[in-house]
């Protein structure tokens, strides 16, 4: 009897254990460390064109790579785009992506492979960000800047970095071989709510606070925060590697938002006020109870 009663008691504790281990990991599980999703677009091509900074003047800017939307020129328009193509791994993202070209001497070094996007939350209450409206634009960063503005930007992040290296506010003089330049570098995620557009390309958005993590008065609604993480191959000797805009300091790129409405919308709603960390599908592969945002396909289910 007494190994009757000891058997069973072992076998309520082993049954209690597993239970907690189980709740426990349901609760790990659930724990929100992310509020994102990705967009993986390729590089489509180069153009000395900027269609935010210098509509309708062909040739008038510095070289720029753009990704994803390979219509994009000085012309471009959201309807262009919308009527265009994409390259990036949701279909329905017709978006135009760009930045200054990277150049090593004279030769042009842009990215082979598909490069990361982050839409994010910037604010601390994730369950507030809105999608992006249609037809919104805006640039980030500045050709002009100074090493000191680049430094000081709230969106630098970590700057460049390669190997062990980072937060390099210009580009390393050296790169250990067989490794890529990087760069990270976010966008303002607040939107005065009214303007598209402003004067300046920029004074329509704002950060959050550093602080707080909340949107300013002026800038009350919480759109997703784009966070440009690029990569480059290139490594060694670093001395002449630069940006068409000039120095390191100089990174800068343009969105124009040309998303079908629908389907950015279910992926903010899924990842990022879900509190996920999302693949380009609207998928967690942490937590893969959840489910995708989108269709095997990486379409929206109509």
């Amino acid at each position: 009897m007494s190994r009757k009663l000891s058997a069973l008691t072992m076998t309520a504790a082993l049954v209690a254990a597993v239970v907690v281990v189980a709740t426990n990991a349901a609760q790990a599980d659930d724990l929100v460390t992310h509020h994102e999703f990705q967009a993986n677009c390729s590089v489509t091509h180069h153009l000395p064109d900027d269609p935010i900074v210098l509509p309708g003047l062909p040739g008038a800017s510095h070289l720029h790579t753009f990704l994803g939307n390979p219509t994009t020129n000085a012309r471009t328009t959201t309807d262009s785009l919308r009527a265009g193509q994409t390259n990036c791994k949701t279909p329905d993202d017709k978006s135009a992506y760009w930045f200054p070209s990277v150049y090593n001497g004279d030769q042009l070094i842009p990215p082979d492979f598909p490069q990361v996007i982050y839409y994010k939350s910037g604010i601390l209450k994730y369950q507030d960000v809105v999608p992006f409206p249609p037809g919104i634009r805006f640039v980030v960063g500045s050709p002009s800047a100074t090493q000191e503005q680049f430094r000081t930007a709230p969106g630098a992040v970590e700057g460049w970095e390669c190997g062990d290296s980072f937060h390099n506010y210009d580009i390393p003089a050296w790169c250990p071989p067989g490794t890529q330049l990087n760069i990270r570098y976010q966008a303002p995620s607040c939107w005065n709510g009214r303007d598209l557009d402003s004067a300046d390309h920029k004074s329509h958005m704002a950060y959050p606070d550093r602080a707080s993590l909340v949107c300013p008065s002026s800038h009350p609604v919480a759109v997703p925060m784009l966070e440009f993480k690029m990569a480059f191959p290139v490594s060694g000797d670093m001395s002449r590697v630069r940006l068409s805009s000039g120095r390191g300091y100089t990174w800068h790129y343009d969105f124009m938002n040309a998303w079908d409405a629908p389907t950015q919308a279910a992926l903010v709603r899924h990842c990022v006020n879900g509190g996920l960390q999302c693949d380009p599908r609207g998928y967690d592969l942490y937590k893969p109870h959840r489910g995708a945002a989108l269709g095997p396909d990486y379409r929206l289910p109509r």
